[in-house]
């Protein structure tokens, strides 16, 4: 498996200024040696004119934030990633290779979560290039390999949380975002690094139930947010009780037996529990 290797690339422009001048030098000395009829040295001459021409070939230019891999006859030499004018070898090919952050947003999925209910999802994937000679040789094209292998992880990460948590303590999709980001930038990480690809971000930017289950899903979420504000209701209307109890026997303002103070009790826990605004009834009588 091919590893980055830094390559030591000539600086460009001394070696500019050199070839140059070699090559006007050595095309007078050809030209010379042929005209005082010098054939041996001329053809030497022209042969190493030749030679300095073709190594004009070897320039080339890293940007900001750039690679270039070079390869000699098929075998990886190293990489120059130092911005800059450089000469290197003239028949060593030279790809370039971005090494900037890129982004992109997946499709949206559709998948099944946890409890096997049917929800689309979407992802933004932050990345970048850290291993030239593995995005280059490893795969055959690292962005869509970058592509596909996120939408697997997407898939994969989804399958392992429910849409909502129904349970103390659950992790859901909807709820724990945190967990489910990193969650997914762990499973991206172990697909890309044989890439030589470093993942920065992943964040999921859509989720919802698919259309088919949506309104019968949005009827739950209503019930449980109901049943939910019941159970408040019920809790402060017993404390409520309770305490109006405990207040009239520890002040002794009236004496009940068990049977009015369950009486009281399921009047208290009407009125209090009650959607509705509750009707007066003045007992005119003795309440025995």
């Amino acid at each position: 498996m091919p590893r980055q290797a830094s390559y030591k690339a000539a600086p460009g422009l001394p070696m500019l200024v050199a070839l140059l001048a070699s090559s006007a030098a050595l095309a007078w000395f050809t030209a010379s040696r042929f005209i005082v009829g010098a054939n041996l040295l001329g053809l030497i001459g022209a042969i190493a004119f030749i030679t300095a021409l073709v190594s004009l070939g070897g320039f080339f230019i890293v940007q900001p934030n750039e690679a270039k891999a070079l390869v000699l006859f098929g075998t990886y030499q190293g990489t120059v990633s130092q911005d800059g004018f450089w000469w290197a070898n003239p028949f060593v090919t030279k790809q370039t290779i971005s090494l900037r952050v890129r982004n992109f947003e997946t499709a949206k999925l559709k998948v099944n979560d946890n409890h096997s209910n049917p929800i689309e999802i979407g992802a933004i994937v932050v990345w970048k290039v850290v291993d030239s000679a593995e995005a280059l040789f490893e795969v055959d094209d690292y962005v869509r390999y970058v592509e596909v292998q996120a939408e697997s992880a997407l898939r994969t990460v989804a399958t392992q949380y429910p849409y909502d948590s129904h349970a103390a303590g659950e992790h859901s999709l909807s709820t724990h975002t945190e967990e489910v980001s990193h969650a997914l930038e762990q499973a991206l990480a172990d697909r890309l690094r044989k890439a030589g690809v470093e993942v920065v971000e992943a964040r999921i930017s859509h989720l919802a139930y698919s259309p088919e289950i949506a309104a019968a899903m949005l009827q739950r979420q209503q019930a449980s947010a109901i049943i939910a504000a019941r159970q408040k209701i019920v809790e402060g209307a017993v404390g409520m009780v309770e305490m109006a109890l405990g207040m009239l026997s520890e002040k002794a303002i009236v004496q009940l037996d068990e049977e009015r103070k369950a009486a009281m009790v399921s009047n208290l826990l009407v009125v209090l529990c009650s959607e509705r605004s509750s009707q007066p009834v003045v007992n005119a009588g003795s309440i025995y």
